[in-house]
C-alpha cells in the first residue's frame, strides 16, 4: 500500500540536470575570472561575465530549493540537496565578490600567485561538473567520485599554498611603500582561497553523500 500511495505523489525528476546546469554556470564563472585576473584590456567585459554567472546560478539555486520544497520524494534527504546546492552557489558567489572588489578598487593589474590560484578555480570548477552528474547513480559511481573529491581536496591544498606565498610577496613589496596595494591584493587573495574553499565544501558535500547512499 505505502508503494502505491508513493507512486502516486510527486516527483522532482530535475534535481540533478539542475545541478548540472548549475555547475556549469559556475565553470563559466571560473573561466571569466581566469580571464579577469589576466588583465589587460578585457577587465570590464570578464567583471560583467562574472556578475551575469553568478545571477544566473542563484535562479538555478532557487528552482532547487523551490523544488526540495514541492516535491514528496527526492533522490537525496532534503537538507542534503539544500546543503549541496548551496555549497555550489557559495562557490560563484565568492567569485562575484572577487570580482567586485577589483571594480571598487580600479585593479588593472594582477600578481602571478592570484593568476594560478585562478586556474586552481578553474579546474575545482570542472571536477565538480564531472562530479554532478554522476550522483544519479552513485552506487555504480561511488569511486569516480571519491576520486574527483579527492582531487578537489587535493588542488584546495596547493591553492593553499599558492596564497600563502603570494600574501607574503605582496607584504615584501609592502615594505617598499606599497601598502595600499598590500591591503587590496590581500583582498583579493582572501576571496580567491574562499572560492576554492568553498569548492572543496562542495565536494565534502558529495563525499557525505556517497557515503549515506551506500
Amino acid at each position: 500500500m505505502l508503494g502505491w500511495f508513493q507512486a502516486l505523489m510527486p516527483r522532482e525528476e530535475r534535481f540533478f540536470p539542475l545541478f548540472r546546469k548549475h555547475a556549469t554556470i559556475v565553470v563559466a564563472g571560473a573561466e571569466a575570472l581566469r580571464g579577469l585576473l589576466r588583465g589587460g584590456d578585457n577587465i570590464e567585459a570578464c567583471c560583467r561575465d562574472v556578475f551575469q554567472r553568478e545571477a544566473e546560478a542563484d535562479e538555478v539555486t532557487r528552482e532547487v530549493l523551490v523544488a526540495v520544497r514541492r516535491t514528496f520524494i527526492t533522490p537525496f534527504d532534503r537538507t542534503d540537496i539544500q546543503d549541496l546546492i548551496t555549497s555550489m552557489d557559495d562557490a560563484i558567489d565568492q567569485m562575484n565578490k572577487t570580482a567586485k572588489t577589483i571594480v571598487t578598487f580600479e585593479v588593472r593589474q594582477f600578481e602571478p600567485c592570484m593568476q594560478q590560484m585562478s586556474e586552481i578555480i578553474v579546474q575545482s570548477a570542472q571536477l565538480v561538473l564531472e562530479a554532478v552528474p554522476l550522483l544519479g547513480s552513485i552506487g555504480t559511481n561511488a569511486g569516480r567520485l571519491n576520486t574527483l573529491t579527492a582531487k578537489i581536496i587535493n588542488v584546495e591544498e596547493q591553492a593553499d599554498e599558492i596564497y600563502n606565498r603570494g600574501l607574503k610577496e605582496l607584504f615584501l613589496a609592502s615594505r617598499q611603500g606599497n601598502a595600499m596595494s598590500f591591503v587590496v591584493g590581500s583582498q583579493l587573495y582572501d576571496h580567491l582561497e574562499k572560492v576554492v574553499d568553498r569548492f572543496e565544501d562542495v565536494a565534502n558535500e558529495i563525499s557525505s553523500l556517497v557515503v549515506d547512499q551506500l
